[in-house]
């Protein structure tokens, strides 16, 4: 976009958003926004990142470290106000609390548009019921497009559409696979239910995902319930948080050892695939998650043949 062209006018989540000029003073409030920004080429533009939950993509490291951390967590209102953005991003609902970077209404008010991922909304009712690729495309080109990169944007996108197609082709699951998508958690097990990433990954790998009649994206499960559903192949989120049981490997330890798990079929003959922990959740990583369960199909179902 040149100088004198036309604002951009967008909807995020029932808030119509007026960009008069493509942003320069960009504020990204999580990792997944940031790595988003950075893959569209916005380094340059942005003068904050927070909230790193997982080892940036390599690829985007030297980008990433060009851009000021604003705070280990979410900022607060006063240090994203201090920092004079001119525009603000987040995935998550929870970086617009009061008690972090404020409403977006009120940032709007101060004349700072704050974008919101569709699959987040603050309204429940007006969020997007399903996490789906398309959804995810459309928030790389709306990024793209009020930073005026287009073109840029349907590069990323068309690259993203050719590996997820690869992937679909690569590792589909024998039929009637069910997959448990385990997040975190030992005590009380979080696993993902009906209309997250992993539901949607599930489905298109010709699988099912076991708690696909859960109403919530990632419900607390318990250990007796997985034990009866029994599935057969266990999605690990690899989390660098360093908290008991967030790893892959610590949770393959505790399925091992756990009385109620370690009888599991998946446990029993080692079915496990492991998926960074950032992955799962709608990002530019996304596609990344689809392939690492594809290939992980894919071996599993070498071993036995």
């Amino acid at each position: 976009m040149t100088a004198g062209a036309s604002p951009v006018v967008v909807s995020s989540c029932g808030l119509p958003l007026t960009v008069p000029a493509p942003p320069g003073r960009a504020v990204a409030l999580e990792q997944n926004a940031t790595e988003i920004m950075l893959t569209l080429g916005l380094a340059d533009r942005m003068i904050g990142t927070s909230y790193q939950t997982d080892p940036v993509l390599p690829e985007l490291r030297g980008d990433y470290d060009r851009v000021p951390v604003l705070a280990k967590l979410y900022p607060s209102r006063e240090a994203v106000r201090a920092a004079n953005p001119d525009f603000v991003y987040s995935t998550y609902s929870s970086a617009y609390a009061p008690d972090a970077a404020g409403e977006r209404k009120e940032l709007g008010g101060l004349g700072v548009p704050a974008y919101l991922s569709a699959f987040a909304c603050e309204d429940q009712a007006i969020a997007k019921d399903e996490v789906t690729f398309d959804g995810i495309f459309a928030e790389v080109r709306d990024i793209a497009t009020i930073f005026g990169v287009p073109a840029k944007g349907d590069q990323v996108v068309a690259g993203q559409q050719a590996r997820l197609d690869a992937a679909k082709r690569t590792g589909t699951a024998a039929p009637d696979t069910s997959l448990l998508w385990y997040y975190s958690g030992t005590s009380t097990p979080y696993v993902a239910g009906h209309g997250g990433l992993p539901d949607t990954i599930s489905s298109l790998l010709g699988a099912t995902n076991a708690f696909t009649d859960a109403k919530q994206k990632w419900p607390a499960g318990n250990w007796e319930e997985i034990a009866r559903r029994n599935p057969d192949v266990i999605v690990l989120a690899d989390l660098t948080r360093g908290g008991d049981g967030d790893s892959a490997q610590s949770k393959i330890d505790f399925l091992r050892k756990n009385p109620v798990t370690a009888k599991l079929d998946a446990v029993v003959n080692g079915r496990f695939i492991s998926v960074s922990g950032s992955s799962m959740d709608p990002s530019i990583r996304s596609v990344g998650a689809l392939e690492q369960v594809s290939a992980g199909l894919h071996t599993l179902a070498s071993s036995t043949r």
